[in-house]
């Protein structure tokens, strides 16, 4: 039976070692501060929320959203990060995390739960497609770091 709860101090060792698999798999990498900064905020859950998953009494998946406004609805939950040990997937890991974050939106009055995925990532998505709708919507992302070539002012001119 897979149990899904918040994630207390003893789990941070296993968490990380599946959080920075999650990275690893989209082929970033992320400083030490970077998965402290994480931890902090998750395990304080109130900006950043997260669950994991146990089968056995083993961490095997977890989870970590947050809510933000919208314009023109409820709040909404956006799903940020997914990730099931490979060991076990195939075995409702992932659909009860996905499970829970819905659970918890509910609760909370959001509207709904939205995440992305890379579209390569097959496997994920036909889980996905059984538990959700894919809208067909485009992201993109302007990083707001340093100065870059592009500018605002470059923003939809090619």
């Amino acid at each position: 039976m897979i149990e899904i709860r918040r994630f207390e101090p003893s789990d941070r060792g296993r968490w990380d070692e599946l959080f920075r698999a999650y990275i690893g798999f989209y082929e970033r990498t992320l400083d030490d501060t970077a998965y402290d900064r994480a931890w902090r905020e998750i395990t304080a859950g109130s900006r950043l929320h997260g669950r994991g998953a146990w089968l056995g009494g083993q961490l095997v998946g977890i989870t970590h959203f947050l809510v933000h406004p919208s314009s023109s609805e409820p709040d909404l939950c956006y799903l940020e990060d997914l990730f099931t040990d490979p060991s076990v997937r195939g075995r409702g890991v992932a659909t009860a995390l996905i499970g829970a974050v819905r659970d918890w939106a509910r609760e909370q009055g959001c509207g709904s739960v939205y995440w992305q995925t890379h579209e390569s990532n097959a496997v994920a998505r036909r889980l996905y497609d059984e538990v959700a709708t894919f809208e067909g919507y485009v992201v993109y992302t302007l990083p707001v770091g340093q100065a870059s070539t592009g500018g605002a002012g470059n923003v939809g001119r090619r």
